[in-house]
């Protein structure tokens, strides 16, 4: 069978647009197929606002995620292949969804840097996170 990944991250962006919320995604940004903004890339990642109104042409195909964006008011053609897509959710609230990073999808002789990992929900603080959480969607 297919990778349901694909299916599950277009689902994700439609509920999280659905709910007037903005999503993100998170890439792993080392894997040599990824197109992106290097200097926005921090410990191998980027977080990636892929809502209507800042990503312009979102195509989720069962390939990959492309879009065109502004960085710094120039515009950049963005690409990842699916495999390097570590997590959707919508900012202001932290729901969506995240996944495993794949073996092969690692650069030779290096670690991964690890995908965020979801708080928990009686966590308080009074200043916001620097990085987003998650929770698992059910």
């Amino acid at each position: 069978m297919t990778s349901n990944k694909p299916y599950l991250l277009r689902a994700i962006y439609e509920w999280i647009v659905d709910n007037n919320t903005t999503p993100h995604v998170v890439i792993f940004a080392d894997n040599p197929q990824v197109i992106v903004p290097q200097q926005f890339v921090e410990e191998g990642r980027i977080i990636l606002n892929i809502s209507p109104t800042a990503a312009k042409d979102l195509l989720i195909d069962n390939d990959g995620i492309s879009f065109s964006a502004r960085f710094g008011g120039k515009p950049y053609n963005v690409y990842s292949p699916m495999e390097a897509v570590l997590a959707l959710y919508a900012s202001e609230n932290s729901q969506g969804m995240s996944f495993e990073l794949d073996e092969f999808d690692l650069p030779p002789d290096d670690n991964p840097p690890e995908p965020p990992r979801p708080r928990s929900n009686n966590t308080k603080s009074s200043k916001p996170a620097s990085r987003p959480t998650l929770k698992v969607v059910k």
